[in-house]
C-alpha cells in the first residue's frame, strides 16, 4: 500500500452540482426487449440490469450528516481549528419501519445526520406520509467501528427493504453491482466483478473483504454491493486510490458480516461477540519447515489463555486449526470472520490438527470484554476531536471508569479512538490510552489538552506521557 491511500466513501455537500444531486427525480426509461431480431444476450443483459435497478435503488438512501472538519483552504499550521462541515453518503433499509445501516465513518462525530429516501416513481397524492415525505431526521442506534457499521432509525414506516436474511456470499468471478450516491448521484449504479471474495487489506487489521472492480466513489459509503439476483452481498466501505477517484480497488463489508452486527446492534445497541482465548497466527513455508508442520499454508495457534475456556479444553500452542464452526480455515481473514460472527450463547466446535493427529473440540468461548469496543462511543463526539494528534478524546468520567476500572486516577484524557488524517500527527497513540501530560504539561481534562496542542508549533518535538494497560510510557514525535 505503499503508493495506494485509503479513501472513505463519505463526500463533501459541495461537490453537488447538478439537478441529479439535488435530489430531483430522474425518470428511468423501460429499457426495448428484442426487436427485429427478437432480442439477444446483450438485450438481456440490459433488461436485467434495469430490473436489479428497480428492485435494490428503492431501498438505497443518500445520508446527509453535519459535523466538523478542517477548513477548504487546508491550513495545515490551523490544523487544530475545525469549522462546521456537511458530508453525505449512502444507506440501505433493512426494515421497513425504518432501520437503516451504512458505515460507521459516514456518521462519525455528527452532531446531525438526516436521511433522504429515493424519490418513488408514480405515488399517489394517497400515499402515506411515510411514502411522501422524503427526509427525516435519523438517530443513531449504535456503531461498530471495528468493521466500519453503524445503525440508525427514522420514523417511517412500510418502507422498501433489502432483504439481510436473503443476504449471499461472494464468490470470485461473480457478476455484481454496486448503487449508492457518489459524489451526490443518487441511485446511481455500477457494474464490475468480484475480484476477490476474502482479501486481507492490512496485516495489523485481519479483517476479510470483499474486493471488486465495479467502479465506487466518494459518496458510495454505505450503499450495497449486489449480486445479479438482486441479493446483498456487502456493504460498500472504501477503495485504495492514488488518484483519490476509482480505480477499480473497491473493498465491501460481507453480508454475514453485516447481519450479525445488525442483529447485535439492533437488539443491544452495541455488538456482543466471543473472546476465543487464543492467539492466531499464519503458517508461512518457512514457519512450516521450522517447526515440522504437516502443511505450509493456514492458521497455527501461537498461544492460549491460560485462563480460558479454549485452554480448559484441551487447545495447546502449536495446534493448528483445520476448522472453525465447520468452516475450513484457511488462512487468518477466513478465522476471524467466523470468531467475528459466532454467537455468543453457542458454543465453538474446532477442529485441530495436532502433529499427524486430528481432532474435535466444543469450547464455551467467553463474550469479550475489551474496553476499547466501547470507547469510541463515549468518545462520539465533536467537543472531542483533537485534528492534529488524530483523535477523538473524552474526559476521564464515570461511564468511563466503568470500562476502564483499573485507572490509575481520574486525571486525564482517554483516546476513545483514532481519527485517519493526513493532516494528523504520526503520534502512536491507541484506543484506550489515557494521555497524562505533553512536555511536562499535567493534563487534566481536554481543554487542558486542546490549549496545549495549539501551542505547538510544526516541527516542535512533543513529548506525551501515556497510561497504556496501567503502565506509564513516553510517546515521542514531531507536530505537523
Amino acid at each position: 500500500m505503499s503508493w495506494f491511500t485509503w479513501q472513505a466513501l463519505a463526500c463533501p455537500l459541495w461537490l453537488l452540482t447538478c439537478a441529479a444531486a439535488q435530489g430531483q427525480a430522474v425518470s428511468h426509461p423501460k429499457p426495448v426487449i428484442g426487436g427485429a431480431s427478437g432480442g439477444g444476450v446483450i438485450q438481456k443483459l440490459n433488461a436485467d440490469m434495469a430490473q436489479i435497478l428497480a428492485q435494490v435503488s428503492p431501498a438505497v438512501v443518500q445520508i446527509r450528516v453535519a459535523g466538523f472538519g478542517l477548513p477548504e483552504d487546508g491550513n495545515r499550521t490551523e490544523a487544530a481549528v475545525v469549522e462546521r462541515q456537511h458530508s453525505l453518503g449512502s444507506g440501505i433499509i433493512v426494515d421497513p419501519s425504518g432501520f437503516i445501516l451504512t458505515n460507521e465513518h459516514v456518521i462519525h462525530g455528527a452532531q446531525r445526520v438526516r436521511v433522504m429516501l429515493p424519490t418513488i416513481q408514480g405515488t399517489k397524492p394517497s400515499a402515506p406520509d411515510s411514502i411522501r415525505r422524503r427526509i427525516f431526521d435519523a438517530k443513531v442506534i449504535g456503531s461498530q467501528p471495528d468493521v466500519d457499521l453503524a445503525l440508525l432509525k427514522i420514523e417511517a414506516t412500510d418502507l422498501p427493504v433489502l432483504s439481510l436474511e436473503k443476504a449471499s456470499l461472494a464468490e470470485e468471478g461473480e457478476l455484481v453491482f454496486a448503487i449508492g450516491s457518489p459524489e451526490g448521484l443518487t441511485s446511481s449504479v455500477t457494474m464490475g466483478v468480484v475480484s476477490a471474495a476474502e482479501r486481507q487489506v492490512e496485516n495489523a487489521f485481519p479483517m476479510a473483504f470483499i474486493q471488486t472492480d465495479a467502479p465506487i466513489n466518494p459518496g458510495n459509503s454505505g450503499g450495497p454491493l449486489v449480486n445479479a439476483e438482486g441479493s446483498l452481498l456487502g456493504i460498500n466501505a472504501f477503495i485504495l486510490t492514488r488518484s483519490g477517484g476509482s480505480e477499480g480497488l473497491g473493498f465491501a463489508i460481507p453480508a454475514e458480516t453485516v447481519k450479525f452486527v445488525y442483529e447485535s446492534l439492533r437488539k443491544y445497541g452495541r455488538v456482543r461477540r466471543i473472546e476465543a482465548g487464543i492467539i492466531p497466527q499464519p503458517i508461512t513455508p518457512e514457519l512450516a519447515a521450522g517447526l515440522k508442520l504437516p502443511r505450509d499454508w493456514g492458521v497455527i495457534i501461537a498461544d492460549v489463555d491460560p485462563d480460558g475456556a479454549a485452554k480448559a479444553a484441551g487447545v495447546e500452542p502449536g495446534d493448528i486449526i483445520d476448522s472453525f464452526d465447520g468452516h475450513p480455515i484457511y488462512g487468518l481473514p477466513g478465522l476471524m470472520r467466523s470468531v467475528f460472527v459466532h454467537p455468543i450463547d453457542q458454543p465453538v466446535t474446532l477442529k485441530l490438527l495436532h502433529g499427524e493427529e486430528t481432532y474435535t473440540l466444543e469450547i464455551l468461548a467467553k463474550e469479550s470484554t475489551r474496553p476499547t469496543d466501547q470507547l469510541g462511543e463515549l468518545a462520539m463526539s465533536d467537543k472531542g476531536l483533537v485534528r492534529r494528534l488524530g483523535i477523538i478524546g473524552a474526559d476521564i468520567d464515570e461511564n468511563i471508569r466503568k470500562v476502564m476500572p483499573h485507572l490509575r486516577s481520574d486525571s486525564g484524557v482517554m483516546v476513545g479512538a483514532r481519527i485517519k488524517d493526513a493532516t494528523s500527527a504520526e503520534t502512536g497513540l491507541k484506543a484506550g490510552d489515557v494521555i497524562r501530560s505533553i512536555n511536562q504539561t499535567q493534563i487534566d481534562s481536554l481543554e487542558t489538552l486542546k490549549k496545549a496542542v495549539r501551542a505547538l508549533k510544526p516541527g516542535d518535538a512533543v513529548a506525551l506521557q501515556v497510561e497504556r494497560d496501567g503502565k506509564l510510557s513516553y510517546l515521542s514525535f514531531e507536530m505537523e
